[in-house]
């Protein structure tokens, strides 16, 4: 399975620190966000992995190259003007290969273990056109995003609700009716949500999104302890 990670954005309410960095090369523990996903990647077994870029995205192709330093393989898919995630992940899918692929934010960290969603994928394809990795509420965001009932994601506000990741696998065909341009993928999950065709599961591991000095410090505890 191929993967893609989406370094598009523009990190405004990280500023200063993305004036003049693009946002998945500000560093926690010393460490570029991204290098964190692409050592985890490839930890996972995985060998070739897409980058979306818009905001200062020659740094990020100037800084990994084409990822053989870390046992992968990058390959690059710039946007100029951000397509927002679905439309990037549409203009990448000449890249990603008509199977399903893990695609990972790039403004998260987190220490969950890619390792299980790419054996199991490969193993047993996803059931439907979506697997979403979901986490606890955190609290910037308490009312959630979706209900997981039974290994099923559900757009339904009657239900408990968990955040959605920024981590999941989808299938091509999610994209079937789309075109060209900048959209959002949460319209596609609802839809594909809506035919019983998005599968879930539950991470309770350390997770952060990283959109704030303050997340941003908060990782940087996590790694001042962290074995």
């Amino acid at each position: 399975m191929k993967a893609m990670i989406l370094a598009a954005g523009k990190g405004e309410r990280l500023r200063p620190l993305t004036l003049h960095t693009p946002k998945p090369l500000v560093r926690a523990g010393g460490v570029p966000l991204i290098e964190y996903h692409l050592r985890a990647l490839k930890a996972a077994g995985f060998a070739e992995v897409v980058i979306n870029h818009a905001w200062l995205g020659q740094q990020i192709e100037d800084y990994l190259g084409d990822g053989r330093q870390l046992g992968l393989s990058i390959r690059y898919s710039p946007e100029g003007e951000p397509l927002e995630t679905g439309g990037g992940i549409f203009r990448a899918l000449p890249l990603l290969g008509d199977e399903p692929f893990l695609v990972v934010n790039g403004d998260i960290w987190t220490d969950c273990d890619f390792t299980a969603l790419n054996a199991s994928i490969n193993s047993a394809p996803i059931q439907g056109l979506a697997h979403l990795v979901l986490v606890d509420n955190p609290l910037h965001h308490l009312a959630g995003d979706f209900a997981l009932v039974g290994g099923e994601v559900r757009d339904d506000g009657s239900l408990p609700r968990l955040t959605y990741s920024g981590i999941a696998v989808l299938d091509p065909r999610l994209f079937a009716d789309c075109s060209e341009g900048a959209f959002k993928l949460a319209p596609l999950l609802r839809a594909a949500m809506a035919k019983g065709l998005v599968t879930g599961e539950h991470f309770t591991g350390r997770w952060v999104d990283v959109g704030t000095h303050e997340r941003l410090a908060e990782v940087e505890r996590i790694l001042a302890v962290k074995p």
